[in-house]
């Protein structure tokens, strides 16, 4: 029996009913204060800038080893943020396989409050604290003292006090914050009551105040003693172990005097036991060790093969910008539609670096995932760039990630493979039908989606509608909308310059219903219709043709840019997938919470009808209501 089933405690997480709100010290005092609150460091940075002009050095000015620190420790978290969700790393050494949901990612917005008031306490001691004025950059002495003073007294101190906030009446009142969190994160660290908080300024300033009184302090030792705490919180808010048991089995007693994440995992599913700060030691002298923490550790880091997701959506990334919306950069950013931010561009040039990293050597890399019906489904990305697909050279490069990863998802026991927009482009490998002419004997089905696609766009399209001009109407999509639309007795104007693609089209219609289908070649031809169905790019004074109060719908990638004021822009087809959906925590490039793509969602409708054909090639007119039913069925909803 595996280690992790050796305790009925620790099969499931527990989740913990909310607690109260409304005791004494619960609420931070800046809680409603928002995003406002950062203008504390405004001030800290106004105040270093009058210091510099009366001469003062930087090494005697408190402010600006506050800002640094406070930097400093903020980076700590990030870098731990954005190793935690590179799963494409760490898939195989993740503690709980559960993702970090909206939920959690809002609840934990604010996780940075506790370093805002460290800093507010620097300054209180600094003012109040003489000997703080003047410390030199370097004391080997208060290094030693501090280590000491943290082992002996910050270490038992947070033990005992740990466990007092687990006693019922401080659990309800506070500590349930805390356990409230689904999957640890590093920002998991900082989710936790002022009252908590104020505690760990005391476990945090005996060793660093105590050595500056008597004489041993230093600079370097401020920032390496902070800068290490918090180092060692989030290691052990991380969901993924990086502690070898190895370590533990050739120096023995180190596993005594540092904890690892499967440690203070297992306190948040078995709030009995694991206590300590970092040094288990004091939970083995309280009789508090969980006693499967060793089998469990053991077990996470000797894992070998990968959770195997049922169903995989193939995307790209579309420019260097949106390529910063990654969960495994910034997590809140991440979690909310993209859209293009000032922070962002300080960071394009080495995102640009990335970039042609990844352009030579980069494979297949899994970006994120969530639960549906219990099946886990993933993301993967290529690892190239929007405009990449249209450079004639990197046509092969591309086709060969696809198939190496349609390869892997196969071996793997995947049941559906999705392709995102470019990855399935007509003239690239004409909508997947290179990959399973060339593979006739794969097991995952290779599905383009846009089935789906097609059916919200004609779903959208009012139903007394009687005329319509259409772009990209050769295309895969713009044939698929102009056999249906003209069998539904409405007439289409398809724009394009090709006498033979259009007349192929049309003679795919019934006879009856041929004449609905209607050839023009120039935008002023749709000047007195006004819906309009872009699968091509429009320009400004293309758009201008349409008439006031036209609507545009809209198939094409990247979405126009909605020039004119009088009109109405629809946006790329989409749905949102069903309420039961756990451990969604990213949006999908600038789709709202919980919405993705219609291709997206195609897939997902192919994997949960359980079918078992691929969905390739050219677009099956009869299919379109079957899709959209059962789309419906299983909860999904149009935007």
């Amino acid at each position: 029996m595996e280690a992790i089933q050796q305790s009925k405690a620790l099969k499931d997480k527990i989740i913990v009913s909310p607690g109260k709100r409304d005791a004494p010290l619960f609420a931070w005092p800046w809680e409603n204060f928002g995003n406002y609150k950062y203008l504390f460091y405004v001030a800290i940075l106004a105040k270093y800038f009058h210091w510099t002009r009366e001469l003062e050095t930087w090494d005697t000015n408190w402010c600006f080893h506050i800002l640094l620190l406070c930097g400093l420790r903020c980076l700590v978290h990030q870098l731990w943020s954005t190793y935690t969700g590179m799963l494409f790393l760490n898939g195989n050494r993740r503690i709980s396989q559960d993702g970090v949901d909206f939920e959690q990612i809002d609840a934990e917005w604010h996780w940075d409050n506790f370093i805002i008031l460290q800093a507010i306490g620097g300054i209180l001691a600094y003012w109040s604290i003489p000997s703080l004025y003047n410390l030199p950059l370097w004391d080997g002495r208060g290094f030693i003292c501090c280590l000491v003073l943290h082992i002996g007294v910050s270490e038992p101190l947070y033990y005992w006090v740990h466990r007092l906030l687990h006693s019922p009446n401080f659990f309800t009142n506070f500590h349930w914050l805390h356990h409230s969190t689904k999957v640890l994160h590093s920002f998991s660290a900082g989710q936790a009551t002022f009252l908590e908080h104020l505690i760990l300024c005391v476990v945090v300033g005996v060793p660093t105040l105590v050595t500056a009184l008597i004489g041993y302090g230093s600079i370097s030792m401020m920032y390496s003693y902070l800068v290490v705490f918090d180092f060692l919180r989030c290691l052990g808010h991380s969901n993924v172990e990086v502690i070898s048991h190895h370590l533990f089995d050739t120096v023995p007693f180190l596993k005594y005097l540092i904890y690892t994440p499967t440690y203070h995992n297992i306190h948040h599913m078995d709030m009995r036991s694991n206590f300590c700060l970092f040094m288990p030691i004091y939970d083995i002298l309280g009789k508090t060790m969980n006693s499967h923490y060793l089998d469990i550790h053991k077990e996470i880091t000797t894992r070998k093969n990968e959770r195997v997701p049922d169903f995989v959506f193939l995307a790209h990334i579309v420019d260097i910008m949106s390529a910063m919306h990654a969960p495994f950069v910034f997590r809140s950013f991440n979690s909310t539609p993209f859209g293009t931010q000032l922070f962002l561009f300080p960071m394009w040039p080495f995102t640009f670096l990335v970039m042609l990293a990844m352009w030579t050597k980069a494979k297949t890399f899994l970006y994120t995932f969530y639960n549906l019906r219990g099946r886990l489904h993933a993301t993967w990305v290529v690892p190239r760039f929007g405009f990449q697909y249209f450079l004639p050279f990197a046509a092969d490069g591309i086709n060969k990630h696809i198939e190496e990863a349609i390869l892997r998802a196969d071996r793997l026991g995947v049941k559906v493979i999705s392709l995102a927009a470019l990855n399935k482009n007509e003239s690239l490998n004409g909508g997947g039908t290179l990959f399973v002419n060339k593979h006739p004997d794969l097991r995952v089905s290779v599905v383009h989606g846009n089935t789906l696609t097609s059916a919200v766009i004609l779903h959208e399209i009012p139903q007394d509608v009687d005329e319509v001009f259409l772009t990209g109407a050769t295309s895969k999509l713009g044939r698929a909308i102009a056999l249906y639309l003209a069998r539904r007795g409405v007439r289409v104007l398809m724009l394009t310059q090709s006498k033979e693609r259009f007349s192929k089209i049309q003679k795919e219609a019934p006879e009856e219903f041929q004449k609905f289908l209607v050839q023009v070649t120039k935008y002023d031809s749709a000047k007195h219709c006004k819906t309009w169905i872009i699968g091509k790019w429009s320009t400004p004074r293309e758009q201008s043709w349409a008439p006031s109060g036209t609507h545009f719908h809209q198939f094409v990638v990247p979405p126009i840019i909605p020039f004119r004021r009088d009109c109405t822009y629809g946006d790329l087809a989409a749905m949102r997938l069903p309420k039961d959906v756990e451990g969604l925590g990213s949006c999908e490039y600038t789709m709202e919470r919980g919405v993705v793509h219609a291709c997206h969602a195609g897939g997902v409708v192919h994997f949960l009808e359980g079918w078992k054909h691929h969905e390739v090639g050219a677009i099956d007119v009869d299919q379109i209501d079957v899709v959209w039913e059962a789309a419906l069925r299983h909860g999904l909803k149009p935007m």
